[in-house]
């Protein structure tokens, strides 16, 4: 590998890659880069450097609190460990939906919020980067919220209820009915309860 180092074993320095055309620019601590730098690769056709990350380092990876461009519309920035994103993050992915929340080896993981490009959105538990435990996901079409538990990116248990159903634009024919409870003993005569219908629909 061909290289051109201007550093010192403490402090700032510079080191380009001339076979790939790469960049650091920052802090370095025994000829490691340690403290805050940024990293950018070079555009053959444009000649000019694209940033990919900048932030902090340790012992040559990026440790720390910093920003990562996997494209220009997919970026991640948050606390990273031993370069993987680790500790709380925001993920702006390339679709247009965003994850804010907890992240561990580079996986979504533990409470975290995503919101999709199309107005849906799921807030929860997660686990090695699938939904997991308990969480909400919002149907934004319909305007009907899901409560329940999942298990792999499954839902297996829950409740489905109407939430911003009058703004909804493709709501159900007819709103979920609410639940209703009785104690049975507050009932005397189990024969008195009324059904929950409109008695004028009652066929004579």
């Amino acid at each position: 590998m061909t290289f051109t180092l201007l550093m010192c074993l403490l402090g700032k320095g510079t080191q380009v890659w001339k076979e790939s055309g790469m960049i650091y620019d920052g802090e370095w601590k025994f000829g490691k880069r340690d403290g805050y730098g940024t990293y950018s690769v070079l555009l053959p056709q444009r000649k000019e450097y694209l940033r990919k990350y900048c932030g902090e380092w340790k012992n040559g990876k990026k440790h720390g609190y910093g920003t990562y461009f996997f494209s220009h519309s997919s970026v991640y920035e948050g606390e990273w460990s031993e370069d993987e994103r680790s500790g709380w993050g925001r993920m702006f992915y390339e679709n247009g939906d965003i994850y804010e929340g907890e992240w561990m080896k580079d996986k979504n993981h533990g409470k975290g919020i995503i919101r999709f490009l199309n107005g849906n959105w799921y807030e929860g538990t997660w686990k090695n980067g699938l939904k997991n435990g308990n969480g909400k996901f919002y149907h934004s079409d319909k305007g009907q919220l899901y409560e329940g538990f999942w298990v792999d990116g499954v839902a297996k248990c829950g409740t489905l209820s109407d939430f911003g159903r009058d703004d909804a634009p493709a709501p159900t024919r007819y709103p979920i009915p609410q639940v209703q409870h009785f104690h049975y003993d507050t009932v005397t005569d189990p024969c008195t309860i009324q059904p929950l219908c409109d008695k004028s629909n009652k066929h004579e």
